[in-house]
């Protein structure tokens, strides 16, 4: 018999709530307010060359992650909310033949991806574009490969938007929950209207998903926090090319490893042409997508918006070649030269990413 869901007890105190130290991480939830403001410093010619202990020092800097999750001030954090929210990301009555969930597509064992690469809706359909990983949305601005999302509730408010990917209509999905009790009751305790509608059901999977964050207990975040033999001397080559010759942190910037933004990197042709669907007029944004981050990177093959790079050895290899020169092709995306060992140092380096994400078991759900 399915256990019987019921909202746990946390306080609700968020400003008590910080990263905790490496030493003591658990499960329980790693929340705050709060942004750090986080760059990718920039030598006199563009690029910043990378020799010795002391660039090193600096760089490492640079990717220490910030000690709490930024909440919009119009979908504030509670324990309440994050439960439920929590609860309906796994719950597959959200969909037409409830048999699937939110986290169908965005399984935690798969990097908060699903593997595939070209993922399906609910109706047997295929979708244009490959499972994004949610890993450290909270951060991230204008969700989705072309960023057609405002924010994190948007993309529930869309996905159930006139059937979509759940071949539900938000009116028949919140239908389905009003009729479950428990749904009714963690409605209620999580909202001052005590509704369940779509705007309460959007801020409250968006609470769970800005949930969704990178331990920093990975071998290179051990080895940013001081813990100098945590990745291989190769690694450590591998970072210095990283954010030096082969240009990689000029877009995967940050303890996030994304700057947010949109590039062409010479991948997609034809009609698949990203950003620029909303910005037609704009050279730069044609065929661009979004830079996503690299956390846990290792597990979530196949890459790319559409999937057609099956290893991060091919990933490697296409950013060597330069991707298709065209006049939309970023500026830092040329012709490397890299050799072999180069190529291997950098994959030992991206192979150190990989770390503990947060909230990877399924919820006990309500019972009808």
């Amino acid at each position: 018999m399915r256990e019987k869901w019921v909202l746990t007890e946390k306080p609700e105190n968020l400003s008590s709530w910080r990263r905790p130290a490496l030493a003591s991480r658990s499960r329980s939830w790693r929340l705050a307010c709060g942004l750090a403001v986080l760059g990718v410093a920039l030598a006199s010619g563009g690029w910043l060359a990378v020799s010795g202990h002391r660039a090193r020092a600096s760089l490492k800097s640079l990717y220490r992650p910030p000690p709490s999750i930024p909440f919009p001030s119009e979908n504030p954090f509670t324990v309440a909310k994050a439960d439920l929210g929590r609860a309906l990301f796994f719950d597959k009555r959200l969909s037409g033949s409830q048999t699937m969930s939110c986290a169908t597509c965005h399984q935690p064992a798969q990097g908060w991806s699903d593997g595939r690469s070209q993922p399906v809706e609910d109706n047997g359909q295929p979708m244009a574009l490959r499972t994004p990983t949610l890993i450290d949305d909270a951060w991230t601005p204008l969700p989705g490969w072309d960023g057609k999302f405002a924010d994190l509730e948007a993309v529930t408010r869309t996905v159930l938007r006139g059937g979509g990917t759940m071949n539900l209509d938000e009116a028949a999905a919140l239908k389905r929950l009003s009729a479950n009790p428990d749904y009714a009751r963690a409605f209620a305790a999580a909202f001052p209207d005590h509704q369940v509608s779509g705007r309460n059901l959007a801020a409250a999977i968006a609470t769970f998903e800005r949930l969704i964050v990178s331990q920093s207990d990975s071998p290179f975040d051990r080895w940013v926090a001081g813990e100098s033999d945590a990745i291989s001397p190769a690694a450590k080559r591998g970072f210095d090319l990283f954010n030096g010759r082969a240009q990689c942190s000029s877009c995967h910037s940050g303890w996030t490893f994304t700057d947010g933004s949109f590039h062409d990197i010479g991948v997609a042709t034809g009609d698949d042409i990203g950003r620029g669907r909303y910005f037609p007029s704009s050279q730069k944004l044609r065929y661009a997508f979004k830079t996503p981050t690299l956390r846990g990177v290792a597990q979530r093959g196949p890459y790319m918006h559409d999937g057609s790079v099956r290893t991060l050895a091919e990933v490697i290899d296409l950013y060597d070649r330069g991707g298709v020169p065209r006049p939309s092709r970023a500026e830092m995306v040329r012709p490397l030269h890299l050799t072999a060992g180069e190529k291997s140092d950098l994959l030992a380096f991206l192979q150190t990413l990989s770390g503990r994400i947060s909230w990877g078991d399924d919820p006990p759900l309500p019972v009808d």
